[in-house]
């Protein structure tokens, strides 16, 4: 599965000299102790090559197909329940630990991302919209690796350090939320900028696209309130009050993709390349509420079953032997929608050209809506913004039938029993019509924006550990002896290319940990 696609660059065409550099820096290691010797400093280009680098620190995290296949798809994208694994090889569903998988998570923020931003942080003026713009999306990569781990090097991250610290995961987030608060402060008083030009692969056709980042920057600081707010309720509400009152994303046209494309870009969406390996499937889980719902979404995330037409999703944890039976079987159960993959003649033809989704207005109303629910100033109440958010995500993934959408949004369905292999019952009870009591309202909240969040698995796994919502099946069985059945997984364990180059440093981490170095530890935010 890692040598699938050989020849798939990371990169724009035309960003030949960054890549040749990062191609020198990858091929003087194979381990994070190599990567952090002078070997990987980029010290000979100046300010004509900041586009290029900026552009391929956008592109390297979203992760290539072999690595977005296991360090994403088969790992948060599952653990979020957004799908199922449908490979009979992969146990990760188990919660099999697959320490030779961590690393295509976790080498292209380092060895490809961060000493491009680095450089451009260093070599440009503070109030400048490129080094926002560098800021912004440092903030973003990383919040998804520590989010994986906990304590990971960041304050010495492209150091050229050969023993790299870790940093506590408290003072990362610090950290994130005065890099966005700057940033947005240099925005706003730079809106009509474009920074690296068509080389901001993410804005560069929006009209204002410094504007877009200043919202896509205070969207990022909103959601990394909400993951602090159990943990530090104080600080939650002030950075969230901040943010919104800075100015959100509240328009679908301000949302973020990252382009993939066999053309303009050497770039394959790694999700749709997942998916046309066949290795997934809907979860249980997910077909449980959309199929309950009615959801006009059902037919955009999922398509139906090769062998019986219908939309049909299969429980998470299964062993191989029960993935053989028809019912549970990649031909009885719903890949990934069309706009992903698409079954023709007696296999799957991958979309390798979809945008991958990044950040989008539906989730900054469901954020907004939890912290109303929490007493902050929103700027609303909580019912208006569950509303909106519902209303954006229908219209981020092209529904338009505004009558629907208001039927949707008075819908008192629950979800149902899937009628899967494992005669499961409904996954929760939780309606769509807004409730009376706050303590159903949070359930609605988290439901909608899980929902919303799709196919986001990282961040996804993320907010149900976070909230604990919405209520999802256990997973069937679980081979790992850490977290017996009826448990939840709440991070993976730090790398072994790590303990074995950089041991002393990791050590130290684990005691950051408060916990064993292993996947029951809950993460400094996860008060759940």
């Amino acid at each position: 599965m890692l040598t699938r696609i050989k020849n798939t660059s990371w990169v724009l065409t035309k960003m030949l000299p960054v890549v040749i550099v990062a191609a020198i820096l990858a091929s003087c290691t194979d381990n994070f102790d190599s990567l952090n010797t002078d070997a990987t400093k980029i010290s000979s280009v100046g300010s004509k090559e900041y586009p290029f680098m900026f552009a391929y620190a956008l592109m390297t995290p979203t992760l290539s197909p072999d690595n977005f296949e296991v360090g994403e798809g088969t790992i948060a994208s599952v653990y979020s329940q957004f799908l199922s694994q449908a490979a009979h090889s992969f146990p990760t569903d188990r919660y099999v630990i697959r320490q030779d998988w961590m690393p295509a998570c976790w080498n292209p923020v380092y060895t490809a991302a961060a000493p491009q931003l680095k450089t451009i942080m260093a070599g440009t003026e503070t109030q400048s919209a490129e080094n926002a713009l560098a800021n912004i999306w440092w903030v973003w990569m990383f919040h998804r690796i520590t989010d994986y781990f906990g304590p990971i090097p960041y304050s010495d991250a492209a150091s050229g350090k050969r023993y790299v610290s870790y940093t506590p995961q408290d003072s990362i987030y610090y950290d994130f939320f005065k890099r966005l608060d700057a940033a947005s402060t240099v925005l706003k008083s730079r809106s009509g900028d474009k920074p690296f030009g068509t080389y901001d692969l993410v804005y560069n056709k929006n009209a204002a696209p410094a504007a877009a980042w200043m919202k896509f920057a205070n969207t990022l600081r909103l959601r990394l309130a909400l993951r602090i707010s159990k943990v530090n309720p104080e600080m939650a509400k002030q950075q969230a009050e901040a943010a919104v009152a800075a100015g959100v994303i509240t328009d679908i046209a301000d949302d973020a993709y990252m382009p993939k494309s066999t053309t303009t870009y050497a770039e394959y969406n790694g999700l749709a390349v997942t998916a046309g390996w066949d290795d997934v499937r809907m979860s249980a889980s997910m077909e449980s509420i959309l199929k309950g719902y009615e959801d006009p979404r059902l037919p955009i995330y999922f398509q139906p079953s090769v062998s019986t037409g219908t939309y049909e999703g299969v429980r998470n944890g299964l062993f191989t032997s029960e993935k053989i039976i028809d019912i549970n079987s990649r031909l009885f159960n719903s890949n990934m929608g069309t706009r992903w993959a698409t079954w023709v003649g007696s296999d799957w033809k991958t979309t390798y050209n979809v945008p991958q989704n990044i950040l989008h207005a539906a989730e900054a109303y469901f954020l907004r809506a939890e912290g109303a629910l929490n007493g902050w100033n929103m700027g609303g109440t909580a019912e208006d913004f569950y509303k909106k958010g519902i209303q954006a995500s229908m219209a981020q993934w092209g529904v338009t039938d505004q009558a629907a959408i208001t039927k949707y949004i008075a819908n008192t369905s629950v979800p149902i029993a899937p009628k899967d292999g494992m005669n499961s019952p409904a996954v929760n009870d939780y309606p769509v019509k807004w409730s009376s009591s706050e303590t159903m309202q949070r359930k609605q909240v988290a439901q909608q924006k899980w929902l919303a969040l799709f196919p986001d698995g990282m961040e996804g796994w993320a907010e149900v550990r976070r909230t604990g919502l919405p209520k999802l099946y256990p997973i069937v069985h679980s081979e790992n002896p850490d977290l017996p059945e009826g448990t939840f997984i709440r991070r993976m364990p730090f790398l072994d290319t790590e303990k074995q180059t950089n041991a002393a440093e990791v050590e130290k981490a684990v005691k950051m940990l408060g916990g064993p170095d292993n996947a029951a530890t809950p993460l400094w935010w996860d008060k759940n």
